[in-house]
């Protein structure tokens, strides 16, 4: 584990598709800790706009709702029920910034370029699983 949005602790996954793959790392919230039960999960891409979202086997509410997102994070999306990844703007965004559909809660953070996330097509399948990687501070 290591520290990450505000010192909270995080835990480290990989995503693996065909066309790559990327590290990310999950906080220690409710949700997050309901999605590293799953692990690992297979599940196929879906695409809107600039953000990749898949359907996840866990079903609950929003625990701090926002519609404010950067590049990067990794989102639960109740309605899906879903994991969002946001690398540019997806049609609801504004100025410079992504914007989700609907209200998510921010889970975790990749560091994954956005042309790494670019090239994961609509259809592909993807795996989430625990990773053995250190977290950089």
């Amino acid at each position: 584990m290591s520290e990450g949005f505000g010192g909270e602790a995080m835990v480290r996954v990989r995503f693996e598709t065909a066309k790559g793959s990327f590290e990310g790392a999950l906080d220690e919230s409710p949700i997050a800790k309901a999605l590293g039960q799953h692990l690992p999960m297979t599940s196929t891409v879906m695409r809107w706009g600039e953000e990749i979202y898949f359907d996840v086997p866990v079903k609950m509410a929003n625990t701090k709702p926002t519609r404010k997102v950067k590049v990067g994070d990794i989102a639960y999306w109740p309605e899906g029920p879903s994991l969002c990844i946001f690398f540019g703007k997806p049609p609801a965004s504004n100025a410079d910034e992504p914007r989700p559909a609907s209200d998510v809660t921010i889970v975790g953070h990749t560091d994954a370029s956005p042309e790494v996330l670019r090239a994961i097509t609509e259809g592909a399948t993807i795996r989430l699983q625990g990773s053995n990687v250190v977290a950089r501070p």
